[in-house]
């Protein structure tokens, strides 16, 4: 009875995210092995932190995996979503969960620009936390939605004098690209109206963004999968490089509770942006950081 309780609870996860089912997905923080830094600010604000999650793995440095939350702009927090760094970090990378500022405290750009900045001081800052420059960026719902635009629309990481490139390939999931706001507090969130175009990531694909992954779930009745097709038509357009998974079941959290040890819909999600970050990995960048650790200098 209590093991059919709590599929039962961890099956509702897949329909409204509580704080009993976060919870309960994120049982094997008791027993993570890896090291764990939390709160480092990366701005002034109280909403400017992150937490890294560094693997026990023998190994000198690793590739790096930012991941944004979802929560609709409005809600969520880096503490819900250790499961996903967790299992990032247990499949060999140094894992940073950002907060950004929400709605109705600040209003669209602010929350996109504070994901660039915690982009950015991971970029200059990660190397200390043993991560290498393999970065990768990846968010669920409305935090695919940040990850996408920073490196889609130059200019968020241009105002810290970086550009997308610094990103290695991006995986998104069940991310609300492209789309134009209906419910009275997205239109306020985004608003004015003549600024709805600038929330679009499909606007400002040129080609030369990194790889995207593009995730979603057939029975997402959350984010319409015409978000992923517009994104797709538009990277291919211009020639950009760009692949999507749909799955075949499971709603608009299934994809990211695939993250979770119970993984109520069997999905391969992990598994799928893992085989993806290894396609774009500089192994020349690991190779010299691990020599750099060995105390060897050499040019690669």
């Amino acid at each position: 009875m209590q093991k059919i309780l709590l599929l039962f609870t961890l099956t509702m996860f897949l329909v409204a995210c509580t704080p009993l089912q976060f919870a309960l997905v994120n049982v094997p923080s008791l027993t993570y092995e890896g090291k764990i830094s939390e709160g480092i600010p990366y701005g002034q604000f109280s909403r400017q932190k992150l937490d890294i999650y560094v693997p026990n793995i023998e190994q000198a440095t690793f590739p790096v995996v930012v991941f944004f939350h979802g929560g609709r702009w409005t809600d969520g927090s880096k503490e819900q979503y250790k499961f996903v760094a967790m299992t990032l970090s247990n499949m060999g990378y140094v894992v940073v969960i950002p907060n950004t500022r929400l709605y109705p405290d600040v209003k669209f750009p602010t929350f996109v620009e504070d994901a660039a900045k915690s982009v950015a001081w991971v970029y200059k800052n990660i190397a200390n936390y043993k991560g290498n420059q393999n970065l990768f960026v990846s968010g669920h719902s409305s935090g695919a939605h940040l990850g996408a635009l920073i490196i889609a629309d130059a200019s968020y990481l241009a105002a810290h004098e970086l550009r997308p490139n610094i990103v290695t390939a991006f995986a998104g999931i069940s991310g609300p690209y492209d789309f134009v706001p209906k419910a009275p507090d997205i239109k306020d969130m985004f608003g004015p109206a003549d600024n709805f175009p600038n929330m679009v990531v499909t606007n400002f694909i040129d080609g030369d963004e990194p790889p995207m992954l593009l995730i979603y779930t057939n029975e997402d009745d959350t984010v319409h999968p015409r978000n992923l097709e517009a994104l797709r038509a538009g990277i291919e357009k211009s020639n950009g490089s760009v692949q999507s998974i749909v799955y075949k079941t499971g709603g608009h959290a299934a994809a990211v509770a695939a993250f979770s040890w119970a993984n109520p819909s069997n999905l391969s999600v992990p598994r799928d942006i893992d085989n993806f970050f290894k396609t774009f990995t500089h192994h020349d960048i690991v190779a010299t950081e691990a020599l750099k650790g060995l105390g060897v200098s050499k040019n690669l």
